[in-house]
């Protein structure tokens, strides 16, 4: 943002802003999508400015739940950074380029390593895209295709036309996609557990719980009949079985925040590492024992070609620190 203060002139202040929202924000809670937008804006003053109707949405007063949609013109009135903010947000990504598993003239695949963001947002100042993009500052086309949680590893899609993105993300919301994960869970899994259709509900913590913070995003499982609930479906195979530990084949039918984490959780075996929806004492016994990190790998992805049609199957191998841990469990009594 270029500022220029000549004189006795004061900077100049914010103003209002209109926010389009694109097919990839689409389906978005109102608050989520500001939240995203206004980095650096505490989440409580993003509350007060959606409860005094000074956000729009195509004009008309609409409220935190409310679900955008793609084509709809967001007000955004005018909000005040710190400096220490505003620096942050007006510092550049670093440009980085990650392991590719396909690339062509429609897309490009590759393994995402933990502890990325897929995108800028909610504290996050920028993530793959925004590096991709400083890395590559001549594609005229970068765009995510869907979501990886920060700290979850593997198969990320990325679309370099419009056409190919609205392509897979069809293909991702009708459910036509293949989405597998490697999953290590604490405990001895039921090999007849095999499917969790239970639905799920966004909330946000209403004070401090632990190492959370007050107004952070978590998921929890809700009783079929919930008004809120969304109807989400994992499936479960057991792939190997470790001393105190089992690794699962988790595919996942829909494509909720959380999901494998909540559901799997939600049966007493949460993901090792897990440091919202697992075991804190077990998760600092397994850090002395090598696994920093949470134990959810995104192993397997089908999809048709946005231009050819054709099936493709991507496998991203676990990654080292991840195979390391299972080599070494498997040689080891339990936690």
């Amino acid at each position: 943002m270029k500022r220029i203060i000549g004189g006795n002139q004061a900077p100049p202040g914010p103003e209002v802003k209109w926010l389009e929202v694109d097919e990839e924000s689409a389906g978005q809670r109102l608050d989520n999508y500001l939240i995203r937008h206004l980095k650096g804006v505490p989440k409580t003053h993003v509350y007060r400015i959606i409860r005094s109707g000074e956000v729009r949405v195509n004009k008309g007063r609409a409220a935190a739940d409310t679900r955008v949609a793609a084509g709809d013109k967001v007000r955004v009135p005018p909000v005040r950074l710190s400096d220490r903010a505003e620096a942050k947000r007006e510092a550049p990504a670093p440009a980085r380029e990650f392991p590719l598993l396909l690339e062509d003239d429609s897309l490009l695949a590759i393994d995402k390593p933990a502890g990325v963001a897929v995108h800028g947002g909610s504290g996050v100042s920028f993530g793959v895209i925004e590096q991709l993009r400083r890395a590559r500052p001549t594609a005229k086309f970068l765009e995510l295709v869907h979501r990886l949680d920060r700290e979850t590893s593997g198969i990320l899609l990325v679309a370099k036309k419009r056409s190919a993105l609205k392509h897979l993300q069809d293909q991702f919301r009708e459910r036509e996609t293949g989405k597998t994960y490697l999953a290590l869970v604490v405990g001895d899994w039921p090999a007849s557990n095999k499917v969790i259709d239970l639905p799920l509900q966004k909330y946000l913590l209403a004070g401090s719980v632990g190492a959370a913070v007050e107004g952070e995003r978590r998921v929890r499982v809700v009783a079929k009949d919930h008004p809120d609930g969304m109807r989400s479906v994992t499936l479960v195979k057991v792939a190997r079985r470790l001393p105190g530990f089992t690794l699962l084949e988790v595919t996942i039918k829909t494509g909720r925040t959380h999901q494998i984490r909540v559901h799997l959780a939600s049966q007493g075996h949460p993901i090792a590492g897990d440091d919202k929806y697992g075991e804190f004492e077990l998760n600092k016994a397994l850090q002395k024992r090598g696994l920093k990190r949470m134990f959810l790998h995104a192993w397997r992805l089908q999809f048709n070609h946005p231009a050819s049609g054709e099936r493709i199957e991507l496998l991203a191998p676990l990654p080292p620190e991840l195979e390391s841990f299972v080599t070494h469990a498997a040689s080891t009594s339990s936690v």
